[in-house]
């Protein structure tokens, strides 16, 4: 470290030999026909040599605009672009720190000008859409489209490759307004390349149908939308990668891309036992994330975008493939289409300390376990778009799903009473296999009437999901004390669950005022049937064979969800506000039928309203303030509601209750999101909160002498919780080559939960407190450096003097770096330390995590060679501390260790100009 200090010593006394002009130029812009202000002209700098853009920034409500910079240039291009309007353009001389260019008057498009100017603004600014020109933003030469965004202002793209723009979630990335493998973005952006991408457009999040008659659509998400070069819509290209490592680690992947016109056919595959999704090509920043948008499950697997692939706990061994379709057929159909295929198998050992509070005593217990899953999964998604005319179109998503798995499980369990003497102790082994089939069909009809905004849409959504399951299960059971008892359990269970769901709804809007004011009726309704039938036969050892039939432990049920409900709306949608509300009324029938025990049959209706409101307004491009409400219920669950006594747990009864009411929410955000384009200063903050009626939660009963314990349901009223977030960044430009930016984000969430501890009612408070900041130095083409620092602080509190108020704190800590000198050479750090003093003595309490790659472009930069280091200080843990109202519980599980691999990806390019397919050279920028 000390060597790399001096060499970053010496650069930077390197890059002071040189000299700078700052400068700043302002001026007003006005337009020719209406000599009004412009607000939200695009105004850039470019440099007269090489037309490369040296900075930017938006005009103001008033017309009026800043930009500030510095230059080794004497002269540069000005422009001014606003759609509408002629391009503006003057050679302007750097030759003082302040000049004004006073008024600008903006000449109507179709008006002749003096001089005719060919540029493309950087920046487009509309309504409801932020385009982005991709030629102005300057990269690597094999940047992706990740490495594309970074650059783009506003937009954040964090380690783990989610995406924001002005503080919201991109929850979809489209290539040319189509989806590019289902809804996975991070596909997208790590395996696309910038150079064939011409403009990045970002909107409000829509369906196809909002889109399509011009709602507005999901507000608290961003859609980023392709748009690949004319003259890149005819060719291949695509990359192969492969590695091998220490430990038998290896990885592999290949994508390959089609694109002719219309048409676009994309295939990839991958496979590695690193615990990552397979698909990052040995990329230098990402092998050591998991992508967005990633769900782990517990038994190691974890799903992108509703497939899934494996990793998360434990170690995963993992083999993907996938292929994308995209193409018109005749002249009204679009088509989209996409078949995954992944398979995984994870191993993992986990070891817990559960510390359990009662009300009058506690109770710890101590777990280890052992699970080894293998699971293969195949899903195919379709999208159909057909517009007979511009006024009726015709929407259809069939999606299908097989997955068959199988886990082997095996844990033992102690538990001990508050003076530590053993009360009871568990053995289970399990083995599993299970078999899903799935099927789901989304069909809309929306037809526009005349051009005021009148509309009328019908929608039908069908699923189907079949499960089947065989379950061998061997435990052994022992309670202690006055009345010892020993359970052995050799059984089989058959289990079969279906579930069939049909949602239907008809929506039409009145306008009142054209376009801009409407009136809103919708009719729903939706039938949802669940059928769960488990069949458990004890093992006979006369006829050496699952045959006696348990009654105790076999279930049959089949529940009924049916909803009824008209809604009555309102909205408004003007150039700056949008605001909506509707107002519904939900008759829902609830019934369970239990085969097995008729005598617990039930079947219960409830009549609720539901309500929501949206607000939106826009001060200008810049800054917006938005707000949302609404009101639902959700029934008790299936489970929830069933009296009988569920003992499949020798040391934990289930016991439903068939009185419990709906619970109805009360929610509530807000928030502020501001960009300021010519000071590069973005500020976000939001507000939430809820309260909730009727909430359903579990009250357990634990018996003072075995600590079995006996669950039930009971409604309760009182939970409510509130929180509060802001995320503040800065860009400082030192110079053309060096900038500075800080990056500061705080949480509070404070919440009430009204529970039960052994009958006792009682409610706690959690109040937790996370601040984060960071500081970035980039010195392009030379360097990155990134510290950051994260607080984690949680206080838990009771109103029963049988619990006692605890505080967890936790720290986290980085540092990420990259050198890119030698000029073909790229090394990347990343270094983390976590610290939590909380988690018990036998668990391991701080651990610094350090992963390092050094990769070298070859040949045209079409190869790169990387080697990598994971976890090279082997201190790789994932140890963590879990608390609830009534328990604290310390866990630790497998993790995967130190290796070091060395990897080669190549990149190959036939995309041609105009169509015609080259020769085979890459397309890069300098």
């Amino acid at each position: 470290m000390k060597k790399l200090t001096l060499v970053f010593a010496f650069l930077f006394a390197l890059q002071s030999f040189s000299q700078e002009k700052s400068f700043e130029i302002t001026g007003t812009l006005k337009a020719e026909d209406t000599e009004l202000s412009l607000e939200s002209a695009t105004v850039y700098l470019e440099r007269v040599k090489d037309s490369s853009v040296v900075t930017y920034t938006i005009s103001d409500k008033d017309g009026k605009f800043k930009i500030e910079n510095s230059t080794y240039d004497k002269d540069l291009n000005f422009y001014v672009s606003y759609v509408g309007y002629r391009t503006y353009f003057k050679k302007i001389a750097i030759d003082k720190e302040k000049i004004d260019l006073g008024t600008i008057v903006m000449p109507l498009d179709n008006q002749l000008g003096e001089v005719l100017v060919k540029s493309t603004a950087p920046i487009t600014i509309k309504k409801d859409t932020l385009e982005f020109n991709v030629k102005s933003f300057k990269t690597k030469k094999d940047a992706n489209v990740e490495d594309l965004l970074k650059q783009l202002p506003g937009v954040e793209v964090d380690e783990e490759g989610n995406i924001t723009v002005n503080g919201k979630s991109v929850n979809k990335i489209l290539v040319n307004g189509k989806p590019f493998f289902g809804d996975d973005p991070t596909i997208t952006t790590k395996n696309l390349t910038k150079d064939i991408i011409e403009k990045i457009q970002i909107v409000d999040t829509k369906t196809k149908s909002e889109a399509f008659t011009g709602e507005e659509g999901d507000d608290e998400n961003k859609t980023i939308n392709l748009t690949i070069k004319e003259e890149n819509n005819k060719g291949i290209f695509g990359r192969v990668s492969a590695g091998a490592g220490t430990d038998d680690r290896y990885e592999f992947a290949g994508m390959v891309n089609l694109f002719d016109n219309d048409r676009r056919v994309s295939v990839l595959v991958g496979g590695n036992n690193i615990n990552t999704p397979g698909f990052s090509f040995g990329e230098i920043s990402k092998m050591f994330g998991n992508g967005g948008g990633v769900s782990f499950n517990s038994n190691g697997s974890f799903s992108i975008g509703g497939r899934s692939f494996g990793g998360g706990e434990g170690i995963t061994t993992s083999q993907n493939a996938g292929v994308n379709y995209a193409d018109i057929i005749g002249k009204n159909t679009d088509i989209a289409a996409d078949y995954f295929y992944a398979s995984s198998n994870s191993e993992n050992e986990s070891s817990s300390q559960r510390e359990t509070i009662l009300s009058d005593s506690r109770f710890f217990t101590n777990s280890n376990s052992r699970s080894d899953n293998d699971t293969d999964n195949h899903s195919v998604n379709l999208e159909f778009e057909i517009e007979t005319d511009s006024t009726f179109m015709i929407s259809i998503q069939p999606s299908f799903g097989y997955s068959k798995s199988r886990t082997r499980y095996y844990s033992n369990e102690e538990t001990l009473d508050e003076d530590l003497v053993l009360t009871n102790q568990s053995e289970v082994n399990s083995n599993v296999e299970s078999y899903a089939k799935e099927f789901s069909n989304q069909i809309s009809a929306t037809k526009r009437f005349g051009n005021k905004g009148a509309f009328i849409k019908a929608e039908i959504e069908t699923s189907v999901n079949q499960q089947d399951s065989d379950d061998f299960l061997n435990s052994n059971t022992e309670v202690f004390g006055a009345n010892p008892e020993l359970i052995d359990r050799n059984q089989f269970t058959d289990g079969e669950k279906n579930s069939y769901g049909v949602s239907t709804e008809l929506s039409y809007r009145l306008p009142i005022i054209a376009k801009k004011f409407f009136l809103n009726f919708e009719y729903e309704y939706a039938r949802d049937k669940d059928k769960s039938k488990e069949s458990t036969y004890d093992y006979n050892n006369t006829s050496q064979g699952f045959t006696d039939f348990s009654t105790d432990l076999s279930t049959d049920f089949k529940y009924t969800d049916s909803r009824s409900i008209p809604t009555f709306g309102l909205t408004y949608n003007g150039e700056k506000l949008y605001t909506r509300f509707n107002l519904g009324y939900n008759l829902r029938t609830l019934k369970n039928e239990d085969v097995l025990r008729p005598q617990f049959n039930v079947e219960r209706k409830f009549e609720n309203i539901e309500a929501n409101y949206r607000f939106n307004y826009r001060f200008s491009p810049k800054a917006s303030v938005y707000a949302s409400y609404w009101l639902d219920n959700n029934p008790p669950g299936l489970r929830q509601l069933q009296a009988y006594e569920d003992v499949s747990n020798p040391l934990q009864t289930i016991i439903g209750n068939p009185n419990l009411e709906p619970s109805n929410r009360h929610s509530f955000y807000a928030g502020y999101n501001g960009f300021d384009w010519q000071k590069r200063t973005g500020f976000y903050a939001n507000v939430n909160a809820s309260t909730t009626n009727n909430q359903v939660v579990s009250k357990t009963i634990v018996d003072p002498e075995t600590l079995k314990r006996t669950t039930t349901y009971e409604n309760v009223d009182g939970n409510y919780n509130y929180g509060l977030s802001g995320n503040y960044t800065k860009d400082i430009k030192l110079d053309t080559l060096r900038t500075l930016k800080l990056k500061f984000r705080a949480r509070y969430n404070f919440s009430e939960r009204i529970n039960f501890n052994n009958d006792v009612k009682y409610a706690s408070q959690v109040k937790t407190v996370s601040p984060r900041i960071g500081v970035d130095f980039i010195w392009d083409k030379v360097m990155e450096f990134k510290p950051y620092y994260e607080l984690n602080f949680t206080n838990n509190a009771y109103d029963i003097a049988a619990f006692e108020d605890r505080e967890f704190t936790s720290h986290n800590a980085g540092l990420r770096t990259a050198t890119f000198l030698p000029k073909k050479l790229e090394w990347r750090n990343d270094i983390s330390f976590n610290y939590n003093p909380n988690v018990a003595d036998d668990f391991q309490k701080s651990a610094w995590f350090w992963n390092s790659t050094l990769a070298y472009s070859m040949f045209k930069d079409k190869a790169i060679i990387t080697l990598k280091v994971y976890d090279l200080l082997n201190q790789n843990t994932n140890a963590r501390r879990i608390a609830t109202q009534d328990y604290i519980e310390d866990k630790q599980s497998t993790v995967l260790r130190r290796y070091f691999m060395l990897s080669l990806s190549y990149k190959f390019n036939s995309l041609g100009s105009k169509g015609e397919t080259g020769g085979g050279d890459m397309i890069y920028f300098d």
